[in-house]
């Protein structure tokens, strides 16, 4: 039943235990495939610029507010402008096995007296492509969030017409909210943006799918998954 105050007017769920939460912090976050380290000009910025230019053309950076760094210079005033940032707080994406960062992301939008969370500024290289790293780091974020400092929603927003994050919001487990009309101009051009969300109580059993799911038992001796994440969730 709906509480209702004296008034007979319905209200939400009481949390009388509720306090606000600590902000996110420049931590590292281990995986089994990958790690996540607070981002660094000197160690990521050369391998970044490697893997960012690991293709010739810049389709990846079409839904970013920015463009790819075209230098090496450039890309360190832009890491490093990223580094000095507490929200949005960055991270780089290590491979485990090379000991070189292949993408970056960030908690965004944080409200830690609310304990809410964006996962954002999602930039993978396309040295991250067809590996478990992008997984792998949506958990560890999602870990630290609700595991670590107790939040109680995690976020995913990104511009109405990328396919491709939306589908990967839906693969995370995240639930589709709504669409923001006319939301922000971006590159000069409109973006109507859509809201996805996990929250605390959804969060035990979406974290059980990525687990099953990075399990080694879970891959062949190729690589290759035998469960789709999306299977493990049903």
């Amino acid at each position: 039943m709906t509480p209702l105050n004296h008034f007979g007017q319905p209200i939400g769920d009481a949390l009388p235990d509720w306090q606000p939460r600590e902000r996110p912090s420049h931590v590292q976050l281990d995986g089994h495939w990958c790690r996540l380290e607070p981002l660094n000009t000197e160690r990521h910025s050369q391998d970044l610029f490697k893997a960012w230019h690991s293709i010739d053309d810049n389709r990846d950076w079409t839904y970013l507010s920015v463009d790819r760094p075209a230098t090496q210079a450039d890309c360190d005033l832009f890491i490093s402008q990223q580094a000095r940032s507490e929200d949005p707080l960055f991270f780089a994406v290590v491979d485990i096995q090379t000991q070189r960062a292949v993408g970056s992301v960030s908690l965004m939008r944080i409200d830690a007296v609310n304990g809410v969370a964006e996962i954002g500024w999602v930039n993978w290289s396309p040295l991250m492509k067809r590996t478990r790293f992008g997984t792998e780091a949506i958990y560890l974020l999602q870990r630290y969030l609700f595991d670590t400092l107790k939040y109680r929603r995690c976020e995913w927003k990104c511009h109405s017409l990328n396919e491709p994050s939306k589908l990967a919001a839906q693969r995370f487990g995240f639930q589709y909210e709504g669409m923001f009309r006319q939301a922000i101009v971006n590159k000069g051009h409109n973006r109507d943006t859509c809201w996805y969300s996990v929250l605390d109580s959804e969060w035990p059993a979406s974290k059980t799918a990525f687990e099953r799911w990075l399990s080694a038992e879970n891959f062949t001796a190729e690589g290759q998954q035998k469960q789709r994440l999306e299977a493990l969730r049903q």
